[in-house]
């Protein structure tokens, strides 16, 4: 195992994002039932990148870590993350791994559907485990995603990193990005409630709320999660209004945008929201005032095919 870059701390305390670098092949196209795909079109994706990504964009310092195998796709990942000003100091490369690829379909509805290739996040992880701590303790927060609790290996690292930032003081936005072709809606809803009773942040659409949650109304929804332990709840609704509960309750309509398809949407929503959080010094009550920058990233995201 080598690693990607020396582990030096950024300059600045970082929004530092937990998770998978992936590369997307994209078949870049709406395909009613039975339809074969056409050409799949190479895009950088993973949810948490996509996070960092979307943060670095809106202005914030942000930092990757998580890991790749030695192989051309994870240098084309990492030389991607640092294009976009992601630091990637904390990021392992693995010998003898490869860096998963997902086919992404779109279905009639431009929903997307996922097949993963390659699933090393766990061998992955633990390579740069050696880095939670240092990394944790550069950063300003720490993003997280329910994705690296599927598999054991993965799941403890997390459950360390959460330790280590509660330890050092640095507040936790979990973002649950509900994967069901990865695990089944029970076992996800009960690490999910884990994970948002030791959040300062929870972020996740309205599906995600109900599964957590049970209570079908996003705003209700948003009041249960801010119950269960995070400082400041935020629900998306697609087209449809976001709603806040905890620190702050709000509602926020976006305004209208062209959908071309909703891969990453969410994730560029995190990422900004997260910059605007760290530029309102964490002052979870001012969450109205970073909305519409939040949902202009997700609308901006909705207008192309690629997750970045």
């Amino acid at each position: 195992m080598s690693a990607g870059h020396s582990p030096h701390p950024q300059l600045s305390p970082v929004v530092l994002c937990l998770g998978e670098v992936i590369a997307d092949l994209v078949c870049e196209s709406a395909l009613e039932p039975g339809k074969r795909p056409h050409e799949f079109v190479p895009h950088a994706g993973g949810a948490l990148a996509n996070v960092a990504v979307a943060a670095s964009r809106a202005g914030a310092p942000a930092a990757f870590i998580g890991g790749v195998g030695d192989d051309e796709t994870g240098e084309w990942l990492l030389a991607g993350l640092r294009d976009e000003g992601v630091g990637v100091d904390w990021v392992a490369t693995v010998e003898g791994a490869d860096t998963p690829i997902a086919l992404v379909a779109f279905d009639a509805a431009r929903e997307p559907r996922f097949q993963v290739y390659g699933e090393h996040i766990g061998s992955t992880m633990a390579a740069t485990a050696h880095n939670l701590a240092p990394a944790i303790g550069a950063s300003a927060a720490l993003v997280i995603g329910s994705n690296t609790m599927v598999g054991e290996t993965e799941r403890l690292i997390t459950e360390e990193a959460v330790e280590l930032a509660h330890s050092h003081g640095v507040p936790i936005l979990f973002d649950p990005n509900y994967r069901p072709n990865r695990w089944g809606a029970d076992i996800a809803s009960v690490h999910c409630r884990s994970l948002a009773a030791e959040s300062a942040v929870i972020k996740c659409n309205r599906m995600e709320a109900e599964l957590i949650t049970g209570l079908a109304d996003p705003a209700e929804a948003a009041r249960r999660l801010a119950r269960m332990g995070p400082r400041l709840a935020v629900v998306t609704d697609g087209a449809g209004a976001v709603v806040t509960a905890g620190a702050a309750e709000v509602s926020y309509l976006p305004e209208e945008a062209e959908v071309i398809s909703p891969l990453g949407a969410g994730d560029s929503f995190m990422g900004a929201l997260a910059a605007g959080l760290a530029g309102l010094d964490w002052d979870f009550s001012r969450v109205a005032e970073i909305l519409p920058a939040a949902t202009r990233a997700a609308a901006e995201t909705c207008g192309r095919w690629s997750a970045q």
